[in-house]
């Protein structure tokens, strides 16, 4: 494994790799992005506002996503990484600055700097591992990297319309080279049995990168309530129910299942394709459920009162819709089945959305929240009933 490449530069697999404070200081770096994408789509409550955030998540987490694969294999305490994190993670800044404008004046800072964050740190680890087994793989991506990298600089020199277009087909390149194995002109064709990852590493990055956005959540709900000149009954029942759904998505992802799944992974004969498919694809859409749902509490502790419109509805109900349904998603690639439970949730979260403009944003929010609230009390009594049921003594 380490031949062809400098000493140290690749992780040590035997005692499995633990995420470094390394890491942890680069995911500052997106924690300031997934802010920025929250008030993005607060200030433009549309279906395009929404459209243009959404693409601009699938761009941060992308970024985020590689090098998480990055630092899988490579040490990142070795100063040849910490150096191309460091770069890395000027990039992001740049990035995530540019997010509110990213449509507007700042679309080629954005492009620019989500270009040289993922062609560059690729470029510098196909060269470290020119000669390692690893080199192939690199080589490939770097190769879609460049492609793709052409339509985002275009975009960026491009007006709204045709910006959109060439960033959305960037994009769907992108996110669709994974499940052909990079495949390029020349180069071959990748297989997720080469992709020798730490299962546990995987599973630890993206856990901690949920905490990051249920964090920002949580920092959104407060600082609304804090800037509040009055505080009424309302607004801290919101301020309440805001919070207690932040607990309940933890506690639905993390009192049971994160762990499981970590040990799948760990365990698996080929985690390469559970970390494309599991953590890679399937935990975007429980972290874009946690930004809309902190768009939502924003909004619900400021205007507790009043006429439902379609924009709070939509985000109200969608976020916990999109962090549960990737939630039953990421539960059936892990452990080959759909979960009943979260599909009644989904329907319950449906049957809400006729009703939404006869009840106001606080009512609406408490009842998404018992929705929710009662997945995590289920889940629970689930886990208990299999734990005292595999201590049951035979006979």
């Amino acid at each position: 494994m380490n031949h062809g490449t400098p000493v140290g530069l690749l992780r040590s697999r035997r005692d499995g790799a633990r995420v470094t404070f390394f890491e942890l200081f680069f995911d500052l770096v997106f924690v300031f992005a997934v802010t920025q994408l929250s008030h993005r789509l607060l200030k433009d409550l549309t279906v395009s506002g929404a459209g243009e955030t959404l693409l601009l998540l699938l761009a941060v987490w992308w970024s985020w996503m590689y090098t998480s694969w990055t630092t899988n294999w490579f040490n990142p305490d070795h100063p040849a990484i910490r150096l191309l994190l460091i770069g890395t993670m000027l990039s992001g800044l740049i990035m995530s600055a540019a997010i509110p404008l990213a449509f507007e004046s700042r679309g080629l800072w954005f492009a620019c700097a989500y270009v040289v964050g993922q062609a560059g740190r690729t470029a510098c680890v196909t060269a470290l591992t020119w000669r390692n087994e690893l080199g192939p793989n690199f080589r490939r991506i770097l190769a879609w990297k460049l492609s793709t990298g052409v339509l985002w600089i275009a975009g960026g020199l491009a007006g709204h319309d045709p910006r959109l277009a060439l960033w959305l087909l960037a994009l769907a390149l992108e996110y669709a080279a994974p499940w052909h194995g990079y495949t390029f002109p020349g180069l071959g064709r990748s297989r997720t049995a080469e992709w020798t990852i730490d299962g546990a590493h995987m599973a630890e990055r993206c856990q901690l990168f949920l905490i990051i956005a249920l964090g920002e959540s949580l920092l959104v709900t407060g600082s609304t309530f804090s800037d509040l000149r009055g505080v009424e009954a309302a607004a801290g029942t919101a301020f309440a129910v805001g919070f207690l759904g932040s607990v309940a998505m933890w506690w639905i992802y993390f009192d049971r299942s994160a762990e499981a799944a970590a040990e799948r992974i760990a365990a698996s004969a080929d985690p390469g394709r559970l970390g494309r498919s599991a953590y890679t694809f399937l935990h975007l859409p429980m972290v874009a459920g946690i930004i809309v749902s902190a768009v939502a509490d924003e909004l619900v502790v400021a205007h507790p009162h009043g006429h439902v419109m379609g924009g709070t509805a939509a985000v109200v109900l969608g976020g916990p819709a999109l962090f549960v349904a990737g939630h039953a998603l990421f539960k059936r690639a892990v452990f080959g089945r759909f979960d009943t439970a979260r599909l009644l949730a989904l329907v319950a979260l449906a049957v809400l959305a006729p009703i939404a403009s006869l009840v106001d944003p606080l009512t609406l929010a408490f009842l998404a929240l018992l929705v929710v609230a009662a997945l995590a009390g289920w889940d629970v009594r689930t886990s208990r009933a299999r734990a005292a049921a595999t201590q049951e003594p035979t006979t």
